[in-house]
């Protein structure tokens, strides 16, 4: 039963459906319309006869060359009456030619009334509904003025009969009433049979059409299955599949999409098993020298006060370790800042008297911006002190280290610049990645990689960006550029 709720199949059932409601509909309408065209086409020819005869008892015959007037002399010699009938003689003479002049079509009746009488018909046998003993036929005797009417018959010989009679008067008095009758059953049934053809034409074209529907809905729905197998393949440890890309349209913007989800998971995947690994790396240090210098201590005072002063320092250093996962962790959340208004000269000044204390250096205050701005005091001074001990740790006691801010077309800015060793290109990048070490410097850094990545955070953070500027030999440049304003969403 899974094929039956399967997308491909629903589809199908709908067109199916909905095709089914066109033909349904389709079907009545163009029979309803054919029978409307061939009652169309009959009144009009019976309005040609009546037409014809009303002129012929108004101006008698009429001869239009030399064809004619033998063709009506044969079927009457010399009794061609060239003017209008007088009298019931005469009448009479009229309907005998017009009936053998015009022939009429099958299923087509003549009949003429002279005086309220009967005269003839032409074919001579009448269907039954409108014999010369008929009530229709006792009507049309008494009629005085143009009737025009369908006559519904329950035989499907006849079906109905369209007719018009038209009654007129000739100069001594004399009536007359010709009828021109058309039985419909003919010309519908060939519509019938038009109808049909045309229904078994639209039953092939339906099945084939279905079948195409199914195929193309197939072809359609491809990528679809194909999301669903590589959705099905994808593991933790395998997020390298994607979907072919084939054309344009929604499936193909829908594969693009999928696709870039999972370059974001493998992305994100890759981040989190390093942060794994780096974090357990980074852990297992300093539990390793805690527990080979407690397994190591023995019972002399002084190497317990030194053995527990260590292990308070390795835990001091995990601690922090702790606090700045946490932080980065929590970097994400919408409390993540709390916004104040600062002025950035006193701020700026408070940032220098605070990284002084770091380490014996060459420390001077740069530029120092003029204005307020609205920022998180505790994340900004973090991000700086970060920047500051990053600069302390690649510098030695003669170098340089300037603190310095600025305001200006809407940004303001915190730098660090240093007179250090500088750092090399390819690290440049690199650096502001969780647990990512220059390559370069005076001696390792003590840290666990994580301080220029919470800087990056912060900034990002405060919808601001942080540069490095740097060169080997000459030193470094951090700057945090961030707007005045605070940031929208906060």
């Amino acid at each position: 039963m899974k094929i039956l709720v399967e997308a491909r199949t629903r589809i199908l059932l709908w067109y199916l459906l909905l095709m089914s409601v066109f033909i349904g509909i389709a079907i009545p309408t163009i029979r309803q319309r054919l029978y409307l065209k061939v009652q169309e086409r009959v009144e009009h020819d019976l309005r040609d006869e009546i037409e014809d005869f009303e002129n012929v008892v108004k101006n008698g015959f009429q001869a239009e060359d030399e064809q004619d007037i033998e063709k009506l002399k044969r079927l009457r010699a010399d009794k061609i009456i060239w003017t209008p009938p007088k009298n019931k003689e005469e009448l009479r003479e009229v309907f005998d030619i017009h009936f053998a002049e015009e022939l009429p079509e099958d299923d087509v009746y003549f009949i003429a009334i002279i005086n309220g009488e009967f005269y003839k018909s032409t074919p001579r046998a009448l269907p039954e509904i409108i014999d010369r003993r008929s009530d229709f036929m006792q009507k049309w005797k008494r009629l005085q003025q143009r009737s025009q009417n369908e006559i519904q018959v329950n035989d499907p010989q006849i079906e109905s009969i369209l007719y018009i009679a038209h009654p007129f008067r000739i100069p001594d008095g004399t009536t007359g009433v010709f009828v021109v009758a058309h039985v419909t059953a003919g010309e519908r049934k060939e519509a019938r049979e038009a109808l049909q053809v045309m229904m078994e034409v639209v039953a092939i074209v339906f099945i084939l059409a279905s079948f195409m529907a199914w195929w193309v809905a197939g072809r359609v729905l491809k990528p679809l299955r194909t999301l669903r197998e590589t959705a099905q393949s994808i593991s933790e440890t395998n997020l390298t599949k994607r979907i072919p890309i084939h054309g344009q349209g929604e499936i193909a913007d829908l594969a693009k999409t999928f696709n870039g989800m999972m370059d974001r998971l493998e992305l994100t995947f890759a981040a989190q098993r390093d942060f794994i690994n780096d974090a357990g790396h980074e852990l297992r240090t300093p539990i390793t020298i805690i527990r080979g210098h407690l397994e190591l201590m023995g019972d002399d005072p002084q190497e317990q006060r030194e053995t527990i002063a260590l292990v308070m320092d390795e835990l001091d250093r995990m601690n922090r370790f702790v606090d700045d996962l946490l932080l980065l962790a929590k970097a994400e959340r919408p409390d993540f800042l709390q916004l104040e208004t600062v002025n950035v000269a006193n701020f700026t000044e408070e940032l220098f008297l605070k990284a002084t204390a770091l380490a014996p250096r060459n420390w001077k205050l740069g530029g120092i911006g003029r204005g307020n701005v609205v920022i998180d005091r505790q994340r900004i001074t973090q991000a700086v002190m970060n920047l500051a001990q990053n600069a302390t740790q690649y510098t030695s006691k003669d170098d340089n280290i300037t603190i310095g801010s600025g305001v200006s077309k809407g940004k303001v800015r915190f730098w660090v610049a240093d007179t250090g060793a500088g750092i090399p290109s390819a690290d440049q990048k690199r650096i502001f990645e969780r647990f990512a070490r220059g390559t370069s410097g005076r001696r390792r850094s003590e840290g666990a990689g994580l301080g220029l990545a919470i800087v990056k955070v912060v900034a990002e953070a405060h919808r601001g960006q942080v540069y490095l500027k740097s060169q080997l030999g000459t030193g470094s440049t951090f700057t945090i550029v961030m707007p005045v304003e605070p940031p929208p969403e906060v």
